[in-house]
């Protein structure tokens, strides 16, 4: 069995307008520097996305925000709720493919057919609220993925790992009250959302299942393994997940222009072993992520690769 990797034109179509960090720049040129390593026609790389039903989109969105979201699509309105959530008529067909390429990689995962998953896809999905569109975020890509694992392929446990240099406050949110959903963001703090401190920790049946470690600015490859090693790893340990999730951003990169994280690009090996590893101990090395942030044009495609190469050998 191969890594599976998600990646199609059509998500490329979803303008955000001149300037604007999140572009379609980020999965081409990432694609193509993928393309030029001499692993890459060990990956099995997937096409042509379906789109999300209705029904599996209102496992974590309101109807009415599903239906905003692609009125203001058609309307060829330019932005949506946030003035950092741009749009174009194209946004609504890419977003809803970019989360159904999410679940066709669960499939061929549960399946058998591959041996663990990556999306490289767009919109990200981790800021996107049940109701509201915040940070670039459309839908939530990891949080839907998550609902469609438990509700269509039966795993009872999830551990969705944030290290994206933004907290996902709507992965958060979707599953605070939730103890079947373990959350454990690693993210630059104080900074955007506002939301992802120490503190927050669940809600109800769900207190415990939020792990927040929040980082200072300037933090290091040193900072993150201090973390890993006290806080995410003994939290995977105690929830023995029956799947593992990466919301893979890559703008805790030293060179971020969004961030003021400074971690090497080798960082994103050692992390994605660290999880590979709690997937084949707890999850029969069930795994898939799916691209969030990162947003150096540059650097980008090289954390990518770091992470995908630890995939493939998994």
């Amino acid at each position: 069995m191969a890594t599976g990797v998600f990646y199609d034109p059509v998500f490329l179509t979803h303008d955000t307008g001149p300037g604007h960090p999140e572009c379609p720049a980020r999965l081409s040129k990432s694609f193509q520097y993928l393309q030029k390593q001499d692993w890459f026609s060990e990956l099995k790389l997937i096409t042509d996305p379906r789109p999300v039903e209705d029904t599996i989109l209102k496992m974590n969105h309101e109807a009415e925000y599903i239906r905003r979201v692609q009125a203001a699509s058609l309307q060829g309105k330019t932005i949506l709720d946030s003035p950092d959530v741009s749009i174009s008529q194209e946004s609504f067909n890419v977003a809803i493919r970019a989360a159904g390429a999410a679940l066709e990689l669960a499939d061929r995962l549960l399946s058998g057919e591959i041996n663990n998953g990556f999306g490289l896809i767009r919109p990200p999905g981790h800021h996107a609220e049940r109701n509201m569109a915040l940070g670039f975020c459309l839908f939530n890509n990891i949080a839907i993925l998550a609902r469609y694992l438990q509700q269509y392929h039966d795993l009872e446990k999830v551990l969705i790992l944030d290290w994206d240099v933004h907290h996902g406050n709507g992965t958060q949110h979707s599953f605070q009250a939730d103890p079947s959903v373990m959350y454990i963001s690693l993210h630059q703090y104080p900074f955007y959302p506002g939301t992802g401190a120490r503190s927050e920790t669940g809600v109800g049946k769900g207190k415990g299942t939020v792990v927040n470690c929040p980082m200072s600015a300037g933090s290091t490859d040193a900072d993150y393994r201090m973390a890993f090693k006290d806080d995410v790893l003994p939290a995977a340990r105690r929830f023995k997940p029956d799947a593992v999730l990466i919301s893979a951003g890559f703008d805790a990169h030293r060179s971020d222009p969004l961030g003021g994280i400074c971690l090497e690009t080798e960082s994103y090996r050692w992390m994605s072993e660290e999880m590979v590893t709690i997937a084949d101990q707890y999850a029969k090395g069930r795994l898939l992520s799916l691209l969030e942030g990162g947003y150096n044009l540059q650097y980008l495609p090289l954390c990518i690769a770091e992470h995908l190469s630890v995939l493939k050998e998994a």
